[in-house]
């Protein structure tokens, strides 16, 4: 086996390297040029994030969606000028290589978490369009409370009984969302009955003019007490007014006096709210009462057992008889 001459390998490497140093000299204006499009990149990023910050913390009330999109923002500006310095040395390879590689790496980690990524684009989304605030009063897939925290993934929600709700922000994004507080507004339904022979529109009326009285009712001219159906022992009524919402006093407490007022109001005008009220009727045509069958039962047994005395004496007679025989 021969091996190269030592002179020629010397030489080989010598051109090799006059090359690089030739084409390195050649570069050299273009590589500064690069390094300083690069810096100026690096100063708009972060001009831009400045601004891109502010601008996010005003619309987004998560801190940790208005940090992420402006770390985007910055992080698209300084590899924009990154790939703008490579091709400007001539690397164009490198940068069709690197967007390449960038968008297999994006994909492989956009199917390994699928469910991250997809609760991440729900909260960015839900950022933007903001169906609720922190504060605000929201029901979704069961959960009524207060809205305390809105992160990347999750929301956090605090509910009435004292627990605090993870829900995926995918949920709140996907299904049925209610904010009571969108509105400012919300109205409450109390349902009463009357008896039968009290006056619909009189009952209607006072309980009207008695909750018009009150401070928490708004859009007074909206309340009103509707017949709502017969029930087996009253007329059910529905009262309908609005409430400030949220707001004090609360909706319990409201809903309280509410119930209170047309209670003492109805008394007062002496309308009856009846209890449960039964007629039995024995009949199949319901024609018969009870008191016409308990006296027709009584009738019926008091023949009854006139007619069956007579044969009870004789019965004892002849007892009586074949007694007397027998001791003679």
């Amino acid at each position: 086996m021969e091996f190269p001459k030592v002179d020629e390998v010397y030489k080989l490497l010598s051109k090799k390297l006059e090359s690089w140093i030739e084409g390195g000299i050649t570069l050299l204006p273009n590589i500064v040029v690069a390094f300083l499009i690069a810096i100026v990149f690096g100063i708009i990023a972060k001009v831009v994030g400045n601004v891109a910050g502010k601008l996010m913390r005003r619309t987004f009330e998560s801190r940790q969606i208005a940090g992420l999109l402006t770390s985007i923002i910055k992080a698209i500006v300084l590899v924009a000028g990154i790939f703008i310095a490579l091709d400007f040395v001539g690397l164009k390879g490198t940068v069709t290589s690197l967007l390449a590689g960038a968008g297999i790496v994006g994909l492989a980690i956009g199917f390994a978490f699928q469910d991250m990524t997809e609760n991440f684009i729900a909260g960015v989304a839900m950022g933007i369009r903001k169906p609720f605030d922190i504060g605000d009063v929201i029901e979704a897939e069961g959960v009524f409370g207060n809205v305390k925290e809105i992160n990347l993934r999750n929301t956090l929600v605090e509910t009435f009984y004292g627990q605090l709700e993870v829900i995926p922000n995918k949920i709140l994004f996907r299904n049925i969302l209610t904010n009571y507080s969108y509105l400012g507004y919300r109205r409450i339904e109390v349902p009463v009955g009357i008896s039968y022979a009290d006056d619909i529109e009189q009952a209607a009326k006072v309980i009207t003019d008695a909750m018009n009285e009150k401070d928490y009712v708004i859009k007074k001219e909206e309340t009103a007490v509707y017949a709502e159906s017969f029930g087996d022992s009253s007329i059910n009524l529905l009262l309908w007014f609005w409430i400030r919402y949220p707001g004090e006093p609360g909706f319990m407490v409201v809903r309280h006096d509410a119930i209170t007022t047309v209670k003492t109001v109805l008394e007062d005008n002496d309308i009856l709210i009846p209890f449960p009220i039964r007629t039995l009727d024995f009949n199949a045509k319901g024609s018969d009462k009870l008191n016409t069958m308990l006296i027709d039962r009584d009738e019926s047994k008091a023949s009854n057992h006139s007619s069956t005395s007579p044969q009870s004496s004789a019965g004892e007679k002849a007892s009586d008889g074949s007694s007397h025989a027998d001791e003679e």
